[in-house]
């Protein structure tokens, strides 16, 4: 059997066995399960932040009600749209993203929202605490990515940071006095 054949062959197999068609995007499998990880738990963070920050909304309350509760929309609606191409390069990895509260939960490093409403200014310090995680998170998945030379994930968590550097830099704005 020639090589060509013989990779069809093994194709063909691969996809009998519910393997899918094999993924040759020129980044070694072992690099890619360590990014889709990597990618896993910023998404998890992602939308354990998100969940938050949608929960902030509902029940700001106080003087700086107004304000608050339009910029928790515009965070909560940048998040959103921010878990789609995280789960889609986990995708294209050939990797399944999580998608479960079960998943989210195990992954995140993200505390879930408290029980308890807590008042305005200390939404804004969780909020704060929670954009830099989601970023210590980004950050620490870069020496991987660059190992492998994978510039798609690279400019994604490039743009993940810088929006979650500057929406906890807009947050803590709102605790000096």
């Amino acid at each position: 059997m020639n090589k060509k054949t013989a990779k069809q062959a093994k194709a063909a197999k691969a996809a009998r066995a519910g393997e899918g068609f094999p993924i040759n995007i020129g980044i070694a499998d072992k690099d890619r399960a360590t990014i889709a990880a990597g990618l896993s738990k910023l998404l998890a963070d992602t939308y354990t932040l998100y969940l938050t920050t949608h929960n902030f909304h509902w029940n700001v309350t106080g003087p700086m009600f107004n304000s608050l509760h339009a910029m928790f929309m515009a965070q909560y609606t940048e998040l959103w749209n921010a878990v789609d191409p995280i789960a889609e390069r986990i995708r294209s990895l050939g990797h399944v993203a999580p998608g479960s509260y079960a998943q989210f939960g195990q992954l995140t490093s993200l505390a879930d929202a408290p029980t308890q409403t807590p008042k305005a200014l200390e939404m804004v310090r969780i909020l704060v605490d929670g954009h830099e995680a989601v970023a210590r998170t980004a950050r620490g998945l870069l020496p991987a990515v660059d190992k492998a030379g994978d510039e798609p994930t690279a400019d994604l968590l490039t743009q993940r940071l810088t929006v979650h550097e500057q929406t906890a830099w807009m947050l803590r704005s709102l605790l000096e006095e």
